[in-house]
C-alpha cells in the first residue's frame, strides 16, 4: 500500500508528510519540484524513514508522474503542489498559470490513465484529493455569511483565479470521467515550517531581526486562521471518509483582522524573547501601501466537515499561535537557511524600504 503526495516539501505538504509517517507504516511517495518554497530541511525528521520516498519533479511532467504511479501503485494521490502567494501572483502570474492550471491538468491526465487501468476493486477504492483555498470564493462584506461549499466562485487575484481553475478541472474530471476526486478548500494556515513571506512568519522573522513589521493598508483585512496540524488531520479524515465528488471547507472558526494578528505575535514575542531595549515589538509596526485588489474578508463555514465527518480544530488560535512562535524561536537555523538571496530580493521588491518603523 502506498500514497503519492505532490508538493510534499512545502509548508502544508511537509507537515502532512511528517504527521502521516508518524502515524502509519504505509509508504509515502513525495513528489516536489523544490521551488523557492519547497525545502528539503522540512523533511529532515524522515530522511532515514524507509517508508518515505522523495522524488524531485514537476506535477506537469506527465511521464514522470505516470512512472511513479505505475511503479508504486498508490491507493491515493494528494495534490498539495501549487504556487500559493497572492503577492507573487500579482507581480508574476505566469508561474501560477503554469503550475496551478497546466500542471493540475497534466496531473489529472496521468492519474486518469492510471485509475482507468486499475482492476475494479482498487479502482473503486482509489481517491485523488485536491487541496485548494477559500480565496476562490472571493471577498465577503462585513456581516455576510461565511463561505459554504455551495458559494459561487469569485476569485479576485491571479493566484485565486488559478486555483479556481484547478478546482473546476478536478470537478470536471469527476463528472465527465468518473474519477473519484475529493476537494478541500481551507482558510489561512499557520504553524511550523511556514515560509516567511506570509503574514505570521514574516512578522516573527522581521521582529526578531529588528526590522519593520509591514502591514498592508489599515490592517483591517479579516481572515480565518487554521493551525496547519489541524488542517492535516482534516485532510486525513476527508481522504478516509469523504464522498467522491464532494468538496469540504476546512476552517479554524477564527476570524481575525491582520493588525490584531500582528499585535498578538508581538505580545508573544514580548513574553518569550523580549527586546533588549525593553520596548515592545509593536513599536516596529509599519503601515505600507495596500496590495492591489486586496480582498477585505474571508470566513469559512466548516459545519459540513464537522457534521458529516466529525472534524473540528483541536487548537484554539491562542494555543496554535503560541506553538508557532515557539517553533520559530527554537529553529533559528531553519529560518537562516530559507532566507536565501532570492527571498531577500523578493522582500526588497515587495516592501521597498520596508516602511519606517517608529
Amino acid at each position: 500500500m502506498a500514497i503519492l503526495v505532490t508538493g510534499g516539501a512545502g509548508f502544508i505538504g511537509s507537515n502532512f508528510v511528517l504527521d502521516w509517517l508518524a502515524q502509519t507504516q504505509e509508504t509515502l511517495v513525495n513528489l516536489d519540484k523544490l521551488t523557492y518554497a519547497g525545502n528539503l530541511r522540512n523533511l529532515a525528521p524522515v530522511n532515514t524513514n524507509p517508508n518515505h520516498i522523495f522524488v524531485q519533479g514537476d506535477i506537469g511532467d506527465r511521464a514522470l508522474v505516470g512512472t511513479l504511479l505505475s511503479r508504486y501503485q498508490p491507493r491515493a494521490v494528494l495534490n498539495f503542489a501549487a504556487e500559493s502567494h497572492v503577492d507573487r501572483s500579482i507581480s508574476g502570474p505566469a508561474e501560477f498559470i503554469h503550475t496551478n492550471i497546466v500542471g493540475s491538468f497534466h496531473l489529472l491526465e496521468a492519474v486518469r490513465a492510471y485509475w482507468t487501468a486499475l482492476p475494479a476493486g482498487p479502482a473503486s477504492a482509489f481517491r485523488l484529493l485536491h487541496v485548494s483555498t477559500d480565496e476562490v470564493y472571493g471577498s465577503l462584506l462585513a456581516g455576510e455569511a461565511a463561505f459554504s461549499e455551495s458559494r459561487r466562485y469569485e476569485p479576485n487575484s491571479p493566484y485565486s483565479a488559478s486555483k479556481a481553475a484547478s478546482d473546476h478541472l478536478v470537478r470536471a474530471y469527476h463528472h465527465t470521467y468518473g474519477l473519484p476526486v475529493l476537494t478541500t478548500n481551507c482558510s489561512n494556515n499557520y504553524g511550523p515550517l511556514h515560509f516567511p513571506e506570509k503574514l505570521i512568519p514574516l512578522m516573527i522573522v522581521n521582529a526578531l531581526a529588528g526590522k519593520p513589521l509591514p502591514v498592508y493598508g489599515d490592517g483591517q483585512q479579516i481572515r480565518d486562521w487554521l493551525y496547519v496540524k489541524d488542517h492535516c488531520a482534516a485532510i486525513r479524515l476527508v481522504l478516509e471518509r469523504g464522498r467522491p465528488g464532494d468538496t469540504y471547507n476546512v476552517g479554524g472558526w477564527n476570524e481575525q483582522a491582520n493588525i490584531d494578528i500582528v499585535h498578538a505575535v508581538c505580545a508573544l514575542l514580548d513574553e518569550m524573547q523580549p527586546r533588549r531595549d525593553g520596548r515592545g515589538y509593536a513599536q516596529q509596526i509599519s503601515f505600507v501601501a495596500d496590495r492591489p485588489g486586496h480582498d477585505r474578508r474571508y470566513a469559512i463555514d466548516a459545519r459540513k466537515i464537522k457534521q458529516e465527518l466529525g472534524w473540528k480544530p483541536a487548537e484554539t488560535f491562542a494555543s496554535g499561535l503560541r506553538k508557532t512562535v515557539r517553533w520559530y524561536l527554537d529553529n533559528p537555523q531553519w529560518v537562516r537557511d530559507v532566507q536565501s538571496g532570492s527571498y531577500r530580493d523578493w522582500v526588497a521588491h515587495q516592501y521597498p524600504g520596508g516602511g519606517t518603523a517608529p
